[in-house]
């Protein structure tokens, strides 16, 4: 059995996203499994290197989770420019998941020194910045790829299972809610569980800058390509608190609403809160719409109706609904075990890279994502519907 090293720049990961979904979940749980098998006698192994601004938080991310996946912490740096230089060994992969702000500046360097690049959403805060990361690692011929991670949830592969099968007939429209109860921590005894940048616009914050990305790829792979929106934003909490304790002025949306229009005509409607009280099956849910059935997805599970169980309502309100509408719902069985999201994304970027596998996933594709959020807050502050040109 041959074991092929694959050293990777991780940088950035010292928050949660980074700690928890792309060190732990996916590198990690690829080292313990032994690597990626892809051939009988070939086995992928990712070596990575910890990079960021901090060092003491690099020391303890190295020594809390390195001992899990090789014996020992891992090996960390604050001197990022010495890393892509190989000043500390040879790493083919720059893998970025630092604040939006500073993620321009680090993929330049990245390419500069002929790193292949996969990194979180949203690539940039412009389009205009996007276009021009996607246009450079192009124009080295880096690989690259961007982190479309619910791509690979349960939930939506299950969709793409029941349209790939028929089971909607003709699509008719689709409806998302996404969103849950961000706490302002001005009460000191419920302090926030997400970072204070989120909800500074000038730091990259922005529920339009986060979700859109997310949407635009979900909604082109599952249903198809967006050809128009209209969109509307607002700023519900006007203050919060913090991570140093300190009250801050919200400066940007934490809740957005918006119709996509698809090339085929079909209407996706997405809303988009940290400012909801969730009574629904899940954080997020999707329902389609189509002539012979319809499904409500979750995260994981996803419940459908077909139109032979759908019931007939008649609009009475002056009597108990005498229809159960939780009834003549199925569940869809899970046809496989899922994987984390994130490390299947990992391991088909690996593959990408060694063995030049396919990956569509792109920096370019990346900044649809980011050109979507841009078209959105154009269509909120000019109140009006807007077109959505191709990248």
């Amino acid at each position: 059995m041959e074991t092929r090293r694959i050293g990777i720049i991780l940088n950035g990961v010292t928050g949660r996203m980074g700690t928890n979904q792309h060190l732990v979940r996916s590198i990690n749980a690829i080292i313990r499994q032994g690597g990626i098998q892809v051939r009988s006698d070939l086995a992928l192994m990712p070596d990575p290197i910890l990079t960021g601004r901090n060092e003491q938080k690099l020391e303890a991310l190295a020594a809390a989770h390195g001992p899990a996946a090789i014996g020992k912490p891992y090996p960390y740096t604050t001197d990022i420019q010495g890393a892509l230089d190989g000043k500390f060994g040879d790493y083919e992969i720059f893998f970025d998941a630092s604040s939006t702000l500073q993620r321009v500046r680090f993929v330049e360097m990245a390419v500069a020194a002929g790193k292949h690049i996969y990194c979180e959403k949203p690539t940039a805060t412009t389009s205009a910045e996007a276009i021009h990361l996607a246009k450079i690692a192009e124009e080295a011929q880096v690989k690259n790829g961007v982190v479309q991670d619910k791509l690979w949830l349960p939930g939506f592969r299950k969709i793409a299972d029941l349209k790939e099968g028929g089971f909607f007939g003709d699509l008719l429209n689709v409806h998302g809610e996404f969103g849950y109860w961000v706490f302002s921590g001005l009460d000191p005894a419920r302090p926030a569980q997400r970072p204070s940048w989120n909800y500074r616009a000038e730091d990259g914050g922005g529920i339009m800058i986060d979700m859109f990305c997310h949407w635009q790829y979900v909604i082109s792979n599952l249903f198809g390509p967006i050809q128009s929106l209209v969109a509307y934003g607002s700023t519900d909490i006007p203050e919060r608190r913090d991570e140093e304790g300190t009250i801050y002025k919200n400066t940007a949306e934490d809740s957005a609403y918006a119709i996509f229009v698809l090339e085929d005509g079909t209407v996706c409607q997405f809303n988009s809160s940290w400012c909801v009280r969730v009574r629904r099956d899940d954080l997020l849910t999707v329902e389609v719409h189509g002539t012979h059935g319809s499904a409500v997805a979750g995260l994981r599970e996803v419940y459908i109706q077909s139109a032979a169980d759908t019931p007939r309502p008649v609009w009475n309100p002056d009597i108990v609904q005498p229809i159960n509408y939780f009834d003549n719902w199925q569940l869809v069985p899970n046809r496989i075990e899922y994987e984390n999201a994130f490390k299947i994304q990992w391991e088909l970027f690996l593959r990408h890279v060694a063995l030049d596998e396919p990956f569509r996933w792109t920096l370019r594709e990346g900044a649809k994502g980011v050109q979507l959020a841009e078209l959105g807050i154009e269509s909120w502050r000019q109140r009006r519907w807007i077109d959505v040109p191709p990248l």
